[in-house]
């Protein structure tokens, strides 16, 4: 799950660009790190994109409880149950309670219903 960063403050992970569909058809071809010849260079921008996947990982699965949370809701009259919630989600049983209840505690820690 995500852990909260030092201070409150979340880092800014380089931007993911959105690559255009025919480089993104090319299996060789991600986020053009196959054209970087430095190595400095390439292990620079690689990092860069590491960091940003796992934020946006974080971030997301964030976002995942959040929805679960909400979709399980008591007070909801359409509201799912764990085992609905995980066969839309494709998770387990289990790891759907695990979900609902993370979000229900980042629901309570920012009144706002956002991570």
């Amino acid at each position: 799950m995500a852990e909260p960063e030092a201070q409150g403050k979340r880092m800014r992970p380089a931007p993911l660009l959105f690559e255009p569909a025919e480089a993104a058809a090319d299996p060789e071809h991600f986020f053009d790190l196959e054209s970087i010849e430095d190595p400095r260079e390439l292990l620079s921008r690689a990092t860069e994109l590491t960091l940003a996947f796992r934020a946006a990982t974080d971030r997301s699965v964030e976002f995942q409880a959040i929805a679960a949370a909400q979709l399980a809701d008591p007070r909801r009259f359409d509201r799912l149950t764990p085992a609905d919630i995980a066969e839309r989600a494709q998770w387990t049983e289990d790891y759907a309670k695990k979900m609902v209840e993370f979000g229900r505690d980042l629901l309570r820690r920012d009144g706002s219903g956002t991570p």
